[in-house]
Order: structure tokens, then sequence, then C-alpha cells
């Protein structure tokens, strides 16, 4: 993700999301606002989120305020969840979703090298993760196995960047 903002950094019309997450912020990973458990509920409550989910044990907000500048007329890009596909496409008929993937063996590796859950966590979460989502519209599906200029170039081209 931070490859292709830098790629498209001249673009004035296109922004990245800024998640909040119900984790402590962690300088070498995304960077996010944090949310206390109580503020994910009451901004859900509230419905004043462009977008919200859960998954592994932690809640995840896109804020609302990206709406406007998708109304606007701006691109937006998010990083985002199966969990929330339906929802996105239901809202954002103009959505493309990039399905960012790779074989299981690999995501696994990917996942323990973050370092923020045990082997057996993993295991667990990739076993109930539904790695092929069904009836997504405008699902362009990316492997991600070669270099990060072969991503970019994938992305960039099914965004019509």
């Amino acid at each position: 993700m931070s490859a292709l903002q830098l790629k498209l950094a001249e673009r004035t019309d296109v922004l990245f999301a800024r998640r909040a997450i119900t984790r402590r912020a962690d300088p070498e990973a995304e960077d996010h606002e944090t949310l206390t458990r109580e503020e994910f509920d009451n901004l859900v409550e509230r419905d004043e989120t462009a977008l919200s989910w859960e998954a592994h044990g932690l809640g995840y907000v896109i804020p609302k305020t990206y709406d406007e500048h998708i109304r606007t007329g701006s691109t937006v890009i998010a990083n985002g969840s199966r969990r929330v596909l339906a929802r996105a496409a239901e809202k954002y008929q103009t959505a493309i979703v990039l399905l960012i993937t790779a074989p299981v063996e690999v995501l696994a590796e990917r996942l323990a090298s973050r370092g923020r859950e045990s082997r057996d966590d993993i295991e667990q979460r990739l076993r109930r993760a539904d790695l092929e989502p069904q009836d997504v519209p405008n699902l362009h599906r990316i492997e991600n196995t070669g270099t990060v200029e072969e991503g970019i170039t994938e992305m960039v081209r099914a965004l019509h960047l």
C-alpha cells in the first residue's frame, strides 16, 4: 500500500484513507488512529463511519470524512477486509475491489513475521478466512508474489488510474 501511495503521490484526486483501529499505534506497522473499544462502539452505533468491521479481536474504521471526498469525485483507496466487501460494494456502486492475495503458505509466513499472533492463531485465522469472496462486483484479484513494481502496475491498471 505504501508503494502504491508513493507511486500516486502527485495525484491530488487520489487519497489514501487513514484507518482508525482499536490497537495501539506501532511505528513499524501501519500508520493509523488509535481508538478505544468504547470509541469504536460509539462511532458504529451512531453510524459515524464510512465503513467499519471487526476482525481478529479488533475494531476497524474508515472515517466518514472520506465519503465527502468520494462525492466530490476523488478516488479514495482504503485497506479493508473481506468481511466488509459486500457492504462496501452496496454503499459505493463504483467501488473497485483489489483482492491482494498470495498462497496460504506465503500468507502464514507474512503474518508470522509481524509478530502479533502465535502460529496457532495464524493457522486458525487462515482456516476460517474466506479467501475467495463470492458475488463481489468489480473484483480484481492480484497475486502478491512478484516484485513490488509488478504489483503496483497491476493495481494502477485495475484502478484505471
